[in-house]
């Protein structure tokens, strides 16, 4: 296919969030994440994000909701599925420093053919992978 950019890349991703102040708090206190931005819009809104590396891959754009529907997603993004996988390069540093932040697995570390991977759920509900992917020899 022709007439795209060859350098494009998914930058953000939105999350919807209860709240802005309890969701910074959860990523950055519980994942380590770097708050990226954290900008007033007015009316009470802010452009937040969140990154779990500073500076690189996708960021999260952790939106407040702002009517019932929106608040109906909160949680349950897509349907009960995984909704985000964070990848890393050490698997058991990871899964123990957030278990000692109080981070709540919905399972014990299993190995697949791609990886070592465990479910856990972020404040809200939303279900992720912590994966480290199998190393190609």
């Amino acid at each position: 296919m022709t007439g795209f950019a060859e350098s494009r890349r998914i930058a953000t991703v939105t999350l919807v969030v209860a709240d802005y102040d309890e969701a910074i708090a959860w990523y950055v206190g519980k994942l380590g994440f770097a708050l990226c931005d954290d900008i007033g819009l007015g009316d009470g809104k802010r452009w937040v994000t969140v990154t779990p590396t500073a500076g690189q891959g996708p960021r999260l754009l952790l939106a407040e909701a702002s009517d019932d529907l929106q608040k109906s997603r909160i949680g349950d993004q897509t349907g009960g599925r995984v909704v985000l996988f964070l990848e890393t390069d050490d698997f058991a540093r990871d899964h123990a420093t957030m278990l000692e932040n109080g981070v709540d697995f919905h399972e014990t570390p299993r190995h697949e053919p791609y990886g070592t991977v465990a479910v856990f759920a972020d404040l809200y509900g939303n279900l992720w992978d912590l994966i480290e992917p199998k190393r190609q020899a």
